[in-house]
């Protein structure tokens, strides 16, 4: 007789526990009559766990839940919140391994990406313990003789979080850590291809941490099936998302119709300028980490490289040869740098911007096809590819193509290269190269967008420095005290300690 995987309560943070059950109110539900979504590893395409597909009815027990505990846990002394918060760092340490091994399996993150993910995810929640006795008010005088104005941050109350497949461990943590800390409380909606690291884990994690029931409720799902009830739940009064443009608009528009607060990261289309007078390896160093790391699936990732024309064709050459060094494969090889794409319609849509954009004119100088993994029939794998004489209106340099590859785009000087950097909808996050820090600091200011990095490249995020877009990439910030702003809403006090005047 075939042994039952455990419980998740009871078995490790990995693959050998059975994950079918949905966490509400503190329990964890059985997937019963439910529908299930089988999850895959991108690098084998072995199906790794079978999740429940939620239903409206999980959504609304999530939300009574949640609206039921957060008034108590409002009203909670800070070291008790911040205690909490501390037990989860416990928790992600006693589980790192585990918890890395997870991100190999259901996203494909390779060594590397898979640690900095896990510690992207305790720095998130090391600030994040910081929060509850860093609210603060402040003193208005007032119109009024004899009056004191106290304004002050109050939890928002219910925060629905929705995030993605490509981190779903540190872009869960950012949301999740910060509304728990600040006195709220959470529905989670995790992506359908990594429900584990980015939701049921977090439950088992706060589980050990003792969280108090129903502050914490995670439901898996089809997007199509709970994404809509999630994102336009009446309870809700912070939707937190980060995905797609497209899905943000929709998000955005559910959320508004519910009078809840859209936290929206969105899209990007980062522009990498190299001026001039930059250090040319430095620049062709830091574009390839900014190119291929997790294949080119973030949102901040190079994806349009521009380079000055008189460096354009050494640049092309360098960056050609270097990614096409570039160890590639199964993430579950530790030397492996650029790994599987998340699933076959990730790996088409990358493969048809480069073949359009090289029916556009460009020329191919490296990769345009996928890598073999040996025993696995369809390999996810993209070669990293660099596209030469490209031109910003080509498929893969106007579109986010979230995959690992560099279009290369000559200007001829600084107007010229701002003036190709702003001309998207987009305006996440972008990076300056230049010998004059003073001009390359110049540059930098003029382009639009919400990140931008001098002398390095793009993916960057420290828990304490806000991190968000402008134009179509999204609407709020993440991290440190900008979050705070995002999951507590202002109080108005006014105390009248004068027996006051009126006119009538």
């Amino acid at each position: 007789m075939a042994q039952q995987a455990p419980r998740p309560a009871d078995g490790p943070l990995s693959t050998e526990t059975n994950w079918g059950f949905q966490y509400v109110d503190g329990e964890w539900i059985e997937r019963g009559d439910r529908g299930g979504i089988d999850v895959f590893d991108p690098s084998t395409r072995e199906r790794i766990a079978t999740v429940a597909a939620g239903s409206t009815d999980d959504v609304d027990a999530a939300y009574d839940a949640a609206e039921s505990a957060q008034p108590e846990w409002a009203d909670t002394p800070p070291h008790r919140k911040a205690s909490v918060i501390r037990s989860f760092v416990d928790a992600l340490d006693e589980h790192f391994g585990e918890l890395q091994s997870l991100l190999t399996e259901e996203s494909g993150s390779c060594a590397t990406k898979a640690k900095f993910e896990v510690m992207t995810a305790k720095g998130v929640a090391q600030e994040a313990a910081g929060f509850p006795t860093r609210l603060s008010g402040e003193l208005k005088d007032s119109l009024i003789p004899g009056k004191d104005n106290r304004v002050e941050r109050v939890p928002a109350g219910v925060v629905t979080v929705i995030t993605p497949w490509n981190f779903p461990l540190s872009l869960t943590a950012r949301a999740v850590l910060p509304a728990l800390a600040l006195g709220n409380a959470v529905v989670l909606k995790p992506a359908p291809n990594t429900p584990i690291s980015g939701g049921l884990a977090f439950a088992r994690l706060f589980e050990e941490a003792g969280l108090e029931p129903g502050l914490l409720n995670v439901v898996t799902g089809r997007d199509e099936e709970v994404g809509d009830a999630i994102s336009g739940h009446s309870a809700a009064d912070v939707v937190a998302f980060t995905g797609s443009t497209e899905v943000g608009r929709r998000v955005g528009k559910r959320a508004v119709d519910s009078l809840a607060f859209p936290a929206l990261e969105l899209g990007g289309n980062a522009p990498f300028v190299v001026l001039d007078d930059a250090d040319l390896a430095a620049a062709v160093d830091a574009a390839a980490y900014g190119t291929v790391y997790h294949s080119g699936q973030a949102c901040i990732s190079i994806n349009r490289h521009l380079v000055h024309e008189s460096l354009a064709d050494e640049y092309v050459d360098r960056l050609a040869e270097r990614l096409a060094a570039v160890p590639t494969g199964s993430a579950h090889d530790e030397e492996t740098v650029v790994g599987p794409l998340i699933d076959e319609t990730q790996r088409d849509s990358v493969l048809d911007y480069v073949e359009a954009t090289i029916e556009a004119g460009a020329a191919l100088e490296t990769g345009g096809e996928t890598v073999p993994i040996d025993g696995v029939d369809d390999s996810l794998v993209v070669a990293p590819t660099v596209l030469s004489g490209v031109t910003n209106d080509m498929p893969a340099a106007c579109n986010e193509h979230f995959g690992p590859v560099a279009p290369v785009i000559t200007f001829a000087d600084d107007d010229e290269a701002v003036e190709i950097a702003n001309d998207t909808e987009y305006g996440l996050a972008a990076a300056v190269f230049g010998g004059d820090l003073g001009r390359a600091e110049t540059v930098a200011d003029a382009v639009d967008a919400g990140m931008v990095h001098v002398n390095d490249q793009p993916i960057n995020e420290e828990p304490h420095v806000p991190f968000g877009g402008r134009k179509a990439s999204g609407i709020g910030r993440y991290n440190g005290e900008a979050v705070v702003r995002e999951f507590t809403e202002p109080k108005w006090v006014s105390v009248q300690r004068k027996q006051r005047r009126y006119p009538f």
